[in-house]
């Protein structure tokens, strides 16, 4: 066995053992409430069938929409290959949970993009930087939280990592007419078309592809009839299933906010969170940045990889609010901060005799990476945490209490992990007036953590159980 591939597959267990971190532990974690989305449509198949053209969540109410009721529970955002594959696994495997059958498939999408980027790097540069690339995608402790989360962003990583591996090797493969280059355009264009379908932000980081195409056939890429039939492949399927959902409005959540909301882009506290609090502290951990730099300056042999960087900063730019409103926003670009760590750490160890000593720059080296990891450790940690456990000790409760087809009033400020853990359709937040949830089905109100004025509600409608984590009221009875 090649020494590489001996500690490539060291990298892999190790990345592999570190997300079974608190592996069985409730999704209650932080942002709960968008794994507890996609976890309860795979849950729905499971239940009532896999009719993927109409995923269903358990949220009732016109949060999602911000307009229209949404009564059918549909949710219409990524196509639902994920949550086949979670569904599929617990059908095929019962012994996990659903939500830890949601777990491994992200941690298994998350460690073969560490293969396919290690490939493409490897390709671009040499086998150090790619082993480099492959570490740092595997051990960055905001990878390694988010590479185990029940969200499709991991698996949508995997594909579009794929789709560019697999593009770059028809291209190379052009000259020859064989059976090879077929199977490369075939697996480029799928793999291309899962990506969007996944995570339709994937189209930013198509600028690579382009380089790829421009670098062999120039401008001249623009009248290749193969270039057009993959690029209709690859985005077709996504137009169709964009075109599929308008019919659902109700089940398409508002996304308009993520892009400008607040006329943030640009400003001061944009670059504060996005560079200084995300970037430098939370996945860097303040340490790293040193050794980003120098992989973006000093380390210029491909432009293959700045057009990572160019895709990623257009990513940030472009979807400016969501990268600020919430942390996994920047899980489509720890692949590229991956590959610039690699070189700027190839850059160290191999740095000309007469500007840097190596008995001072190793040591430096390891020092800065123990620290970038570890402090950055020091921030991630706390995404493990359970939010509430009230949460859990009230859903269990009405999951015992009521029948299987109530329909639940489980307000959590919009959050839908407590009405999750209920494992009813209802409504996560006073989207209506409480009698007008009643007349639209609702037939159970819980509250956690409850205050004294909430058992005023006892006055008009029956208290059935209530404890210092949670009270039900059952809406159909007065007291």
């Amino acid at each position: 066995m090649k020494k590489e591939i001996f500690i490539l597959i060291l990298i892999l267990l190790g990345g592999f053992a570190v997300r079974l971190y608190k592996f069985n532990a409730p999704v209650a974690d932080w942002h709960s409430w968008r794994q507890v989305d996609t976890s309860a449509v795979s849950r729905n198949f499971v239940k009532d069938g896999f009719d993927i053209l109409h995923p269903r969540f358990d949220d009732l109410s016109n949060v999602q929409s911000g307009i229209y009721d949404n009564p059918e529970g549909y949710r219409f955002v990524e196509f639902p290959i994920y949550n086949v594959l979670q569904a599929g696994g617990f059908l095929i495997f019962p012994k996990f949970t659903i939500e830890e059958w949601g777990r491994l498939i992200s941690i298994f999408a998350s460690l073969f993009s560490v293969v396919l980027l290690y490939i493409l790097v490897k390709k671009y540069s040499n086998k150090t930087v790619g082993l480099f690339s492959a570490f740092f995608l595997s051990f960055l402790p905001f990878n390694i939280f988010w590479g185990r989360t029940i969200l499709p962003d991991s698996l949508g990583i995997t594909t579009t990592i794929a789709g560019i591996l697999f593009f770059d090797l028809w291209v190379e493969n052009q000259n020859r007419k064989s059976a090879r280059r077929i199977l490369y355009f075939l697996l480029s264009s799928i793999f291309l078309s899962l990506a969007f379908l996944i995570k339709p932000f994937a189209i930013f980081f198509f600028l690579p592809i382009v380089w790829i195409a421009f670098k062999k056939w120039g401008l001249l890429l623009f009248k290749r009839k193969d270039l057009a039939v993959l690029a209709f492949i690859s985005l077709v399927p996504f137009l169709l299933w964009r075109l599929w959902s308008l019919k659902f409005p109700g089940g398409v959540p508002q996304s308009g906010w993520l892009f400008n909301s607040g006329n943030i882009r640009f400003k001061g506290a944009f670059f504060d969170w996005i560079f200084a609090k995300r970037i430098g502290e939370l996945i860097l951990g303040f340490w790293g940045l040193p050794i980003l730099v120098m992989g973006i300056l000093l380390r210029r042999k491909s432009l293959f990889f700045l057009f990572f960087l160019f895709s990623s900063l257009l990513y940030i730019f472009v979807v400016a609010r969501g990268n600020v409103q919430h942390s996994y926003y920047q899980i489509p670009i720890i692949p590229t901060i991956a590959i610039f760590l690699a070189l700027g750490t190839e850059f160290l160890l191999n740095s000309p005799k007469q500007y840097f000593s190596k008995i001072v720059t190793y040591p430096v080296l390891v020092f800065c990476i123990f620290l970038m990891l570890s402090l950055s450790w020091k921030n991630v940690r706390d995404y493990y945490n359970i939010q509430d456990s009230s949460i859990l000790v009230a859903g269990e409760a009405v999951d015992r209490l009521t029948s299987k087809e109530a329909k639940i009033v489980a307000p959590y400020d919009g959050d839908t992990t407590l009405l999750y853990y209920t494992k009813r359709k209802g409504w996560a937040s006073f989207s209506k007036p409480l009698p007008k949830l009643i007349k639209m089905g609702a037939s159970y109100l819980v509250l956690i953590n409850p205050k004294k004025q909430d058992f005023d509600i006892g006055k008009s409608y029956k208290i059935i159980a209530f404890s210092p984590q949670y009270i039900i009221f059952d809406l159909h009875q007065t007291p």
